[in-house]
């Protein structure tokens, strides 16, 4: 008794937001949403919930807000109280995005659950999903981070946080009738086939180019000029390396890559293994002396795993850390929340694509094998 007492403690927190208009009961987390699990999983009552959940805060442009970790993809999950339901259905006119893996992560999750039930209103939003994405995107191939649009930096062509990179994999999936997304129409399918292709001659035209080689990516580009532009303070032009390891992951999935394709992974791949950090490591460190008590540092660790910049500066390759838009060098240069608020190095984001090219190389370049850093 007691055993089963912890298991319904653990799965289930019930609590009740005054005013709110939702029972936060999250047997399912949104990570839970976003990660594929196993089949079994889209069956159980609670998938059906948050699906049905998801039902409701699609908007009528077809695609979902900016998940936001403080609300909204809580929000998502949770059970709703009636009024709360009511309230969604009227609102159908909110802002869509990609930010944050919203949208595309909705679409997939409904895509899953409909495989598991085959209950028709799952599809039918998944594939206003579509819709949505084939409307939101450039003529160019890239997508902004919010559309309709909102203006300022969230009108640029996006990758940062994924947001461009998961709308093109949704697209390409849609397109390939890969299962469980194999759910268009021939007409819709190749509608997502011609968007992937743009989408992909984006990426190709947006790789950064220092002295005469290609590098990797940017977080935001003008949707005119295409040229690399700062977003929010923190977010200056330089070369990202997280969007820059997914963007890396998008090319390295396409079948029978084109001999574009093919020379924009190698610049990727040799630029990442040029400006891999070896031999140090961040560590967190106890300080009474300072807020909340303890410290970052970057310290020498020799035999440890090469570890990447957040963000590298374009032409000089150093790692930038900027506070208040001004850039420093050193992680020592910044003040102490924004030393410790942030993961400006020691992410080892590239690791799996880095991993995956030797197989990549093979299979693409079986007659001519060529060497990572060419």
């Amino acid at each position: 008794m007691l055993c089963l007492l912890q298991q319904l403690l653990k799965g289930l927190v019930l609590v009740m937001a005054l005013g709110g208009g939702t029972l936060w009961a999250q047997a399912i987390t949104w990570r839970e949403v976003v990660h594929e699990q196993k089949a079994s999983f889209y069956k159980k009552p609670e998938a059906l919930r948050v699906a049905d959940n998801l039902l409701l805060f699609q908007a009528a442009a077809g695609g979902w807000d900016k998940i936001d970790s403080r609300r909204n993809s809580r929000d998502m999950v949770n059970v709703l109280s009636a009024e709360r339901k009511r309230q969604l259905l009227k609102d159908k006119g909110h802002r869509c995005s990609l930010d944050n893996e919203a949208t595309y992560s909705q679409m997939r999750f409904l895509a899953r659950v409909y495989a598991a039930t085959g209950e028709g209103k799952y599809k039918e939003g998944f594939l206003k999903g579509v819709g949505y994405l084939l409307r939101a995107q450039y003529q160019n191939g890239g997508w902004p981070q919010f559309y309709p649009l909102l203006g300022s930096y969230h009108d640029r062509i996006t990758f940062n946080d994924h947001a461009m990179i998961g709308a093109a994999w949704m697209l390409s999936d849609v397109a390939a009738g890969r299962k469980p997304f194999d759910l268009a129409g021939k007409v819709l399918r190749e509608k997502c086939r011609v968007a992937t292709e743009k989408a992909i001659a984006c990426i190709l035209t947006c790789q950064l180019v220092a002295a005469g080689k290609k590098t990797a990516w940017a977080q935001q580009y003008d949707e005119e000029s295409m040229k690399s532009v700062p977003a929010r303070v923190s977010e200056l032009p330089s070369i990202a390396v997280p969007e820059s390891a997914e963007i890396l992951r998008f090319l390295m999935h396409i079948d029978n890559p084109s001999a574009e394709v093919k020379v924009a992974v190698k610049g990727a791949v040799g630029w990442l293994e040029k400006v891999k950090v070896v031999g140090r490591k961040v560590i967190t460190v106890k300080d009474d002396r300072l807020p909340g008590g303890i410290d970052k540092r970057l310290v020498p660790a020799p035999g440890s795993a090469p570890i990447w910049g957040r963000y590298y500066e374009i032409g000089t390759d150093r790692v930038m850390y900027i506070e208040q838009g001004v850039v420093h060098y050193s992680l020592a240069e910044l003040s102490h929340k924004h030393r410790v608020g942030h993961a400006w190095i020691g992410g080892r984001w590239p690791a799996v694509p880095l991993q995956d090219y030797a197989g990549w190389r093979v299979k693409w370049h079986s007659a001519n094998p060529l060497p990572a850093t060419e």
